[in-house]
């Protein structure tokens, strides 16, 4: 498995919340309301935060660079704004994420890498990442937080789009809401210069115990005429049950610099 390839996986397949035991519904398709102002639509936005303690799911991603493309199903557990856990099959890879800090190892080739997010933010290039930005992205969140600008509001191939009156000086940013229920459909950051875009794409929303989360994820980080592109699809959750986050690093590996 190629590291770049276990990064997408890191990164890419953070954090979602379903509830246990209870089948979900596709929600996209409702009752639209195009009625609502950009304040009123940040307030709509901020009721469906999710509020949970610790989930575990079975995750499949799906990796495309260029003309390669792998899938993999990992074990996935998290401990909101605390601790990300991801495990391979047979934990031949596994990793676990805090705020301050990234590590995992690879038993096939006896590596092991333990750091911060520094490389991650070169990865993606538009932004600097941290554990908050993870969390958002794959909750279905804002990147940063919607309260923090006012907004031009309009209506975009049938969503609501928001932008920044006053966009921030290293990157613009460009949001699309769903009309229903007021998630977020889409959001972009771009830094034209540097010809870096920053897409995430939440293809299905679903409701699970009255709350609408993604269901279908797709990412897209482009730099030039470079691409790097994950898919992600979340299985058989539970939600707030007693978790253990087991990771230590074999002794004997050797340590890579990213």
């Amino acid at each position: 498995m190629q590291y770049k390839y276990y990064i997408a996986i890191i990164f890419f397949s953070m954090t979602i919340v379903f509830s246990s035991c209870k089948s979900a519904k596709t929600v996209d398709q409702g009752n639209s309301n195009f009625r609502l102002s950009a304040n009123q639509l940040v307030k709509e936005n901020a009721k469906k935060t999710p509020n949970f303690n610790t989930l575990q799911s079975k995750l499949k991603i799906t990796y495309t660079e260029g003309s390669k493309q792998q899938s993999n199903t990992v074990n996935y557990r998290m401990k909101k704004d605390e601790v990300i856990w991801i495990s391979a099959a047979f934990a031949v890879i596994r990793a676990k994420i805090t705020p301050n800090s990234v590590s995992f190892y690879n038993k096939l080739d006896k590596t092991y890498f333990n750091g911060d997010f520094e490389y991650f933010s070169k990865l993606l290039g538009t932004t600097e990442l941290d554990f908050e930005k993870i969390q958002n992205l794959l909750l279905g969140e804002a990147l940063f937080n919607l309260s923090d600008d006012t907004y031009k509001v309009s209506i975009h191939e049938d969503n609501y789009a928001l932008q920044p009156k006053k966009q921030r000086h290293l990157f613009e940013l460009f949001y699309l809401l769903n009309p229903s229920h007021f998630k977020i459909k889409s959001q972009q950051l771009s830094q034209f210069k540097e010809q870096r875009h920053l897409e995430i794409n939440y293809l299905k929303h679903q409701e699970v115990n009255q709350q609408i989360l993604p269901e279908l994820v797709k990412v897209n980080a482009v730099e030039a005429d470079k691409e790097i592109v994950a898919e992600l699809e979340f299985k058989s959750v539970t939600l707030n049950e007693d978790l253990r986050f087991p990771f230590k690093i074999p002794s004997g590996y050797k340590e890579i610099k990213l």
